[in-house]
């Protein structure tokens, strides 16, 4: 299994390790809290959700304004980068670190999710809380379940068929998959909604639609049917690889959890299983803090711009403990992690 650079940075004022037999986790939380680490920043968010809104209402008036011309594709790609930032918005959202209130909290996620996305936000929502409380764990983590892709050699043994192609070939087909993924994900939110009670899915529905609604008005009123498909192919396609991108560094060709194996503590459980992407402001803009996987997983509550503020003092920790704390470029990210997908199709490739 490909392994990440692992970086040990001096350590800070504050932290202490965890005495014998005690929590491995504890003391870190003590120093992360009293830092402040953990405290909301409303005007941050204020901020970047005001701006993403002007993006987008500036897009949208160019899209109209710019009329049934194939220069108007063009915008195509700038929506996908900004309907990312929405993505990542509806992420926070959905992790309380915006706001403690959960009506609150709900409905700047239904905005940024069904209503400026299409996609659900209590399906995804509950999806992500399932990968976050087991990252990489292969009966646990719906991230890791076999579908399209599949993460182990265990998986890989029964597939047959197509999909038993898609997996030989599966490192090659990721990222022109995540292609797919914008459409993918709103499909899986019309799906969802028989899951829910009827007064969620009363909302979530509206607002899907209302979605669908307004997308195809905008392109349809504005260009012909051919452009308006091409222009609707760009951005979804565009849009679903950013999130690939975004994501597929994250845990990818890191440790995944014996089933049947000793259980880890929080602290192993989260920084083990998860891998940091070095950078400056540019990559943390690009990945929505994502970069900070292993302190996001660790504080998923964590305000996004505190992420790079608690790195110091998670690393420092895991080097007190002995624990490897995996941090590695971004190109480098995607090779570990398509490396891994390839290894695990490796003997259907052989067995041909």
């Amino acid at each position: 299994m490909p392994q990440s650079t692992a970086t040990v940075a001096p350590r800070p004022r504050g932290t202490s390790g965890s005495p014998p037999g005690g929590s491995e986790f504890a003391p870190l939380l003590r120093a992360v809290k009293g830092q402040g680490l953990l405290d909301r920043r409303h005007g941050w968010y204020a901020r970047a959700i005001a701006v993403n809104a002007l993006a987008l209402a500036g897009l949208v008036t160019a899209v109209a304004l710019s009329g049934d011309s194939w220069r108007t594709l063009l915008l195509a790609p700038l929506l996908a980068v900004f309907s990312a930032r929405t993505a990542f918005i509806g992420h926070d959202a959905g992790h309380a670190q915006i706001t403690g209130d959960k009506a609150a909290g709900r409905a700047i996620g239904l905005v940024h999710g069904n209503l400026l996305l299409g996609m659900s936000y209590s399906w995804w929502n509950h999806k992500h809380h399932r990968h976050h409380a087991n990252p990489n764990h292969i009966d646990k983590d719906p991230d890791v379940a076999a579908d399209v892709l599949v993460f182990t050699g265990e998986q890989a043994k029964g597939r047959t068929g197509f999909r038993r192609w898609l997996t030989r070939h599966q490192a090659w087909l990721f990222f022109p998959l995540t292609l797919l993924e914008g459409v993918a994900l709103k499909v899986q939110g019309f799906r969802d909604l028989r899951r829910q009670a009827p007064g969620e899915r009363a909302v979530e529905g509206a607002l899907l639609v209302g979605h669908l609604a307004a997308y195809a008005t905008l392109l349809l009123t504005t260009m012909s049917p051919g452009r308006a498909l091409a222009f609707a192919a760009i951005h979804q396609a565009l849009f679903g690889l950013h999130l690939g991108m975004a994501f597929a560094p994250n845990h990818k060709g890191m440790e995944m959890p014996d089933p049947d194996g000793e259980s880890w503590g929080h602290l192993r459980r989260q920084v083990l299983t998860s891998r940091n992407i070095r950078g400056g402001a540019l990559t943390d803009w690009f990945l929505g803090g994502l970069n900070y996987q292993i302190e996001h997983h660790l504080f998923p509550g964590m305000p996004r711009p505190h992420l790079r503020l608690a790195q110091p003092l998670v690393r420092a920790h895991c080097r007190d403990l002995g624990i490897p704390y995996a941090e590695t470029g971004l190109v480098d990210s995607y090779r570990q992690a398509l490396s891994h997908m390839h290894e695990v199709g490796e003997p259907l490739r052989a067995d041909r």
